[in-house]
């Protein structure tokens, strides 16, 4: 029996999985609102008190760098440690992973259906593949192809100065700088961050804001509001910040694949990406990724997809606990 966790700042989803012939079947799966606990052992003490089982493996991916078993959560008040959370459970062990890596290793558990195509490129079988996902935050990962095996990884990539495109994209960085001591991409790719390119387009009156819309966001989840009316094209405010937001997406996604040389392909995961895919498939995600120059010819032959499927991250830290384990290996030529 798996127990496998996919821990946001917004949201946690946790079940168990059964294995059988070397596929894993869901039994169960419950989503928390991960800001209404304490702590991470709240959490899953309630889930396991209220399913009534038992794990033999257990692996939980969380939102926020992973050192020796131990984690900060990023968007979250919770430091989580892997050892004291085993105990305090009652459970032989307990995996921490970073929440990126986890949807890099759910990659391999899903099919062609869970997947849309931005561009087609031309993936090679065994090149170097990058995992980008704005949610609450931003995620970036990668897996490399080495010893015949791909082998995935995390990062804090989405920590990484925000690098801004053209004129109106430099005003949003000075006007975030006095915001924020470290403007990262996170500020700009992110659900938060679509609500940062808004302030910044409403406060610099780029845009009038409708009175509407003012009591709207103060009433609601801000990010969902404008993202709504952004793609129904209603609003010009919002149009423009979910063009920006856009085209920052694109940029970074790009950014990525040059960094991992990645002719494996580029899958855009988290949250936000299904609800926009039809901004996605829009020429500006496309151009932005492509602008880079004089590397422009190596990005037009790599594959974008964007994962539909919300339960990557819990499928790859259910396989990663079958890893610890001995059970599974790490995943091979694919």
């Amino acid at each position: 029996m798996i127990l496998a966790g996919d821990v946001g700042g917004t949201k946690a989803n946790l079940a168990f999985y059964s294995l059988k012939n070397t596929r894993l079947h869901l039994l169960v799966q419950k989503q928390y609102p991960s800001n209404g606990y304490a702590d991470l052992h709240e959490l899953i003490a309630e889930f396991i008190q209220e399913t009534q089982l038992n794990a033999d493996h257990v692996c939980i991916a969380v939102a926020g760098p992973v050192v020796d078993g131990s984690c900060h959560a990023t968007n979250l008040p919770w430091v989580i440690d892997a050892g004291l959370l085993a105990k305090r459970l009652n459970l032989k062990n307990v995996e921490l992973m970073n929440d990126l890596e986890a949807n890099a290793h759910g990659i391999y558990e899903l099919t062609d259906d869970d997947f849309v195509t931005i561009n087609k490129g031309d993936i090679k079988k065994h090149g170097n593949v990058g995992v980008i996902s704005a949610g609450t935050g931003l995620g970036e990962a990668g897996i490399i192809w080495e010893d015949r095996k791909m082998r995935p990884f995390a990062s804090e990539g989405g920590h990484c100065d925000f690098a801004p495109n053209g004129p109106l994209q430099f005003e949003l960085l000075q006007y975030l700088q006095k915001k924020f001591d470290h403007v990262s991409c996170e500020r700009v790719l992110s659900g938060q961050g679509l609500r940062n390119i808004y302030d910044f387009l409403r406060d610099q009156n780029k845009y009038p804001q409708p009175e509407w819309l003012a009591a709207s966001l103060n009433a609601g989840d801000a990010p969902s509001i404008i993202s709504k009316h952004g793609l129904k094209g209603e609003t010009e405010i919002c149009v423009e910040a979910l063009n920006i937001f856009t085209d920052i997406y694109g940029a970074e996604a790009g950014n990525l694949a040059l960094k991992l040389m990645a002719t494996g392909g580029i899958y855009i995961g988290g949250g936000i990406a299904p609800k926009m895919i039809a901004k996605l498939k829009e020429p500006r995600f496309l151009k932005a990724f492509l602008e880079k120059g004089r590397l422009r010819n190596v990005l037009e032959t790599i594959q974008i997809k964007v994962i539909m499927n919300d339960k990557t991250a819990l499928l790859g830290a259910a396989r990663c606990a079958l890893m610890h384990a001995g059970i599974f290996h790490h995943i091979g030529a694919v």
